[in-house]
């Protein structure tokens, strides 16, 4: 673990010591060698359980892939802000690629982190980095505000997970997540259903379940585009990381509380579709779609089967790349356009007609069209649902059609159609932009011919 925290770590002092002129090709050329350095992680030979283990830090067939997508991004975040950083004097330059590779550092400790509290320090420690980048480099005054949702909602949420850490320290003696499953107590959780809820709110409104999910649009609208690209690509993750984490720990499930959140996750996948279908900011329909598809996550790890699990993990992955590309291309339009309402943005199919090749490709993986990877993970996950309860196949193949509908609806509105009167010139796609699609398709182009190696090695 050390040869990839070390090197990430050391690109923060990098980041405020290089010359101007080298700053970006030296960070994206380390930070993308770091990146493949990382790919080693997903090679667990005779399947081990863990690898790299030591008191704090280990990774395993879970926390890899997730590591490797945190690498996997930060040259991209690098990449996508050179346009907007531009105008920016060099220290604020500076203080930016300082907050994206310290919040980098922190997110693979966290996904690495064995031990329970050190977890969760850490898992809150990624609040502070991703607040500045929201609030001080935000697009509008609004930021200040959605700064804030982020902070409440965060913290608000995890205070109940902290008091049930320390409860649960008090009697295993102990917070290491490998000792804690090999004690369960299965009357543990029936006998106290509101500590099983204390330990998974925090990763609930991470995730974000419907319902605990208004600071998401807010912070995505917002946040600058590497904010957006980290927010939908890793932090939604982490809350499904810890979610995953916890609730197999706290195994079987309480009923009580197990059936209303099941019924939020599925409802709220009908829900934030639907919403989506009436969005007139670029940014937030593709917000909202994030919600959706974290609510089959959601109802995955929920059910706790090794199909709605390798489901629920290889959706993760395939939904970290398949957002932030589209986020990268809505602000390829936003740089050119200075606006996200999609009835100013039509017609771009004229303008930049290899831009629209992405478009295509990226908005079919996003609404599941096979062979893609995000296909196999809902598959799994819908047929898991539906060996549960029968009734689900209603709700997952109304929310599959709808995601459909937002999908072509975003694809046309942004492609089709005459240009507006008000862009007489605009700028051709630069290769920066190109290059940066590329780094999106090819991983997800190339986990089609082994989704293996996201899925958690659960079945």
């Amino acid at each position: 673990m050390l040869k990839i925290v070390l090197p990430t770590l050391l690109l923060t002092p990098s980041a405020l010591l290089l010359k101007p002129c080298t700053l970006f090709p030296i960070l994206i050329s380390y930070s993308l060698l770091i990146a493949l350095l990382s790919l080693m992680l997903l090679n667990t030979p005779m399947i081990l359980d863990s690898m790299n283990t030591s008191t704090l830090l280990s990774s395993d067939p879970i926390s890899a892939p997730l590591i490797t997508l945190s690498c996997w991004l930060l040259p991209l975040m690098i990449i996508a802000s050179q346009n907007h950083l531009n105008p920016e004097p060099t220290s604020r330059k500076r203080l930016f690629l300082a907050s994206l590779t310290t919040l980098q550092t922190t997110l693979i400790l966290t996904f690495s982190a064995s031990d329970l509290i050190f977890f969760y320090i850490l898992f809150e420690t990624t609040l502070i980095p991703t607040l500045i980048i929201i609030t001080r480099w935000g697009n509008q005054a609004e930021r200040l505000q959605a700064g804030i949702y982020f902070l409440f909602y965060t913290l608000s949420s995890s205070l109940p997970l902290l008091i049930a850490l320390l409860y649960l320290f008090n009697i295993y003696m102990n917070t290491s997540m490998k000792i804690i499953i090999l004690q369960p107590d299965p009357h543990f959780t029936q006998s106290c259903p509101m500590l099983w809820f204390a330990c998974l709110l925090a990763f609930m409104v991470k995730l974000p379940l419907y319902g605990l999910h208004l600071w998401l649009p807010k912070a995505h609208v917002e946040a600058p585009i590497a904010g957006s690209m980290v927010l939908a690509a890793i932090l939604l993750k982490l809350g499904g990381y810890g979610f995953m984490r916890v609730s197999t720990m706290l195994h079987p499930h309480p009923q009580t509380l197990l059936y209303p959140l099941m019924v939020l996750a599925l409802w709220g996948i009908l829900m934030t579709s639907s919403i989506c279908l009436r969005q007139t900011d670029l940014k937030a329909l593709i917000a909202y779609s994030s919600v959706s598809h974290m609510g089959l996550v959601a109802a995955a790890i929920l059910m706790q089967t090794p199909w709605a699990l390798s489901g629920a993990m290889i959706l993760m992955i395939a939904h970290g790349l398949t957002s932030s590309a589209l986020f990268s291309l809505a602000n390829t339009n936003y740089e050119r356009t200075h606006t996200r309402t999609l009835l100013l943005i039509r017609g771009l199919q004229m303008a930049l007609p290899l831009m629209t090749s992405a478009w295509l490709l990226i908005n079919m993986t996003n609404m599941a069209m096979p062979p893609s990877i995000n296909f196999m993970g809902e598959l799994l996950i819908i047929t898991a649902l539906f060996n549960w309860s029968s009734f689900t196949i209603i709700l997952t193949g109304i929310g599959t059609l709808i995601t459909a509908s937002y999908t072509l609806y975003m694809f046309l509105m942004t492609q089709r159609g005459s240009i507006s009167t008000q862009f007489h010139l605009l700028q051709p796609t630069h290769t920066r932009e190109h290059l940066l699609m590329m780094f999106h398709l090819l991983p997800l182009g190339l986990l089609i011919l082994k989704p293996a190696l996201a899925s958690g090695l659960f079945s």
